[in-house]
This record gives C-alpha cells, structure tokens and sequence, in this order.
C-alpha cells in the first residue's frame, strides 16, 4: 500500500539587510537599469555580519515556522531533508546543524546538492519515504547563503546581482486522502552541461578573499560562473518540458494550472515560460524583483509568500518547477 504526502506546513525567512541595485552600482560597474533589464531584480537580502546568520540557521528560522504551521510537534519530524548549495562547512551538512537547533533527538538528516533544482529533488525525496510509509512526517528545507561566496566587484557583476541570501522550509506529512497532496515528481539533469553554472573553488563560507590574496590570478575559480546566454536557452526549454511531463503524467491540461511557481532565477524566463503558457499574472508567483535567485530557497519562499497571500487555496493545482546547475531539473504537480 502506497500512502499519499501532503505539504502540512509552510515557512520561510531572509535576512533584514536590504541590498538595492543602487548600493551595488557603489561597488561595481553597475546600473539599476542595466539590472532590471537582464534580470527584474530591483533589489536582494544579504547576510550582514554579526547578524548570526548561516545556511543553518536561516534554515532553522523558516523550519520552526512550518513545524508551528503544521501544527506537529519538533519530535514528530521522521526525518530532515537540507537543499542548498552553500552549506556552513564542507562537512557535516546543514540538516545535522539543523536537528541540534531544533533540539530533535536523532532523526536521520539527508543534504541535497542539487543548487537551484534542490528544493524539488528534496521534495520528490520526502514524498516517496512518506509513500512508501517510512517515514510520517518530513522536515524539508531550501536555504541559501550566497552573499559570502560572490566576487562583488565589476568583474563579478554578471553573476553577483543576480544572488540573495534566504531560507524556506516546507513539512510534509501522511495524508488518507488519494486525489489530494503531492500528485507526482519529475527529476532530470544532463552532465555535460556541468561548467556552465559552476563554482569550483571552496566553501562561501570563508576563505575566498584569503586564497585571491595568496594566489592572484584572472582566472578566478573560487567564484561561481555562468554561460548566461547558453543556461537561459537551456532553461526555457527545459522548463516548459518538465511542466508538460508533469502535466500529462496527471492527464492535466495547461488551463488546468492554478499556480505555477517556478524558481526565481531570471524574471526573463519566467514571462518567458508564461507567454509560451498563456497563463495569466493571477496563475503565475514571481518574487525575484524582491529577493533576487536564492537558488534551493526560492521556491519553498515564493510557495509560502503565495499561500500567506491566499493565492493558493484548497483543491487548486499548483505546479512547481526548476532548472539550474548541473544541468538538473525538475517538476511536481500538487493538488493543494
């Protein structure tokens, strides 16, 4: 017997510190404009110092509100899924961080590399250990900690205007009830295209100006990277690909589409993915222009602000998708 999962809960959490296209245009060569042009970012949140935050621990600031949401107790979490792509140390990962602020006593921890994708494989993962009845209730969280890893200087900007810092954090738990919940998940990712959105040098957390310093060079690899033209054209392909897969798994319709959330990594693709769809601004969630690509937390951060914002409402066909790093993709279909 294959049980049904259901999102229970929702939360999410960025740090207080604004950072406009104006205090940018300060540190690099750089324009409001010429921003909001390639990407609708007008501004982002960023970690400051001293502000106590991390990976871990916005993580755990948007989990204590979905666990609250979700009306279940600390202890009832089964498990704990950690998506991100910069974590607070190369090892452990998050999710053990995570279980110690939360005070939960040894419930397994799984970490997601999947950088904008995370948060949908993390989903897909949850669902089938609830599906398959391993586990009742799963923590999973998206965060994000960008700000301490990108080159913000002229040579950096076409990447570094683009990144925020933030968290969001979802509980899934067991549902009787078969036409509701998460109706299926669609995972996929293509190798080759690996070093077009990479970042090959150490953790964000500390060490790049160090090892710049030590080590000056043109060719920067502690700094991410990214073939923007060839990933945009990636993107949009694959995007509307694993929309309509997820869709006719379903036998679902595009007008059938309630809310599409997609990851907020370029406003462009996103109108991109809409016109193609012919979805209407009422069916589609974008927060980018707020908190700019937060990469494994921005969907689980657009989920919550749409739900807090009634856009989403019960027996609505929510459909959520990304494409990143990888390349990885992927698509859930949700009958909220």
């Amino acid at each position: 017997m294959l049980y049904q999962s259901k999102i229970a809960g929702l939360g999410s959490y960025v740090p207080e510190n604004v950072v406009t296209n104006e205090d940018l245009s300060k540190v690099m060569d750089t324009n409001d404009e010429w921003i909001q042009e390639r990407t609708g970012i007008k501004e982002r949140r960023h970690i400051k110092e001293g502000d106590g935050n991390s990976t871990a621990v916005m993580g755990m600031k948007a989990a204590k509100i979905a666990i609250e949401r979700a009306k279940i107790d600390k202890d009832d979490v089964d498990l704990i899924v950690f998506a991100t792509l910069s974590p607070d140390y190369y090892f452990p990962g998050c999710g053990v961080q995570v279980q110690e602020m939360l005070g939960i006593h040894t419930c397994p921890t799984l970490d997601v590399r999947n950088q904008c994708s995370g948060f949908i494989y993390g989903l897909s993962v949850a669902d089938q250990f609830i599906k398959t009845g391993m586990y009742k209730n799963v923590l999973l969280i998206g965060s994000e900690n960008h700000s301490g890893g990108l080159d913000m200087t002229t040579r950096g900007r076409s990447v570094s205007v683009i990144f925020g810092d933030g968290a969001g954090a979802a509980v899934l738990t067991r549902s009787d009830d078969k036409d509701r919940g998460i109706l299926s998940t669609h995972l996929h990712s293509e190798g080759k295209h690996a070093l077009e959105l990479s970042l090959k040098g150490p953790s964000t957390m500390h060490w790049v100006p160090e090892l710049i310093e030590e080590n000056p060079q043109e060719d920067i690899p502690y700094y991410p990277y990214m073939n923007g033209q060839f990933v945009f054209k990636n993107a949009v392909q694959r995007f509307s690909e694993v929309i309509m897969e997820g869709l006719q798994k379903n036998e679902l319709e595009v007008s059938d589409i309630d809310m599409l959330i997609p990851h907020q990594a370029n406003l462009r693709i996103s109108q991109f993915i809409q016109k193609k769809f012919i979805l209407t601004d009422d069916q589609v969630y974008n927060n980018i222009q707020k908190y700019g690509n937060t990469t494994a937390a921005s969907i689980p951060i657009a989920l919550t602000e749409a739900w807090e914002q009634g856009k989403i409402k019960e027996g609505d066909h929510v459909v959520l998708a990304a494409f990143g790093s990888g390349f990885t993709w992927g698509s859930a279909i949700i009958k909220w």
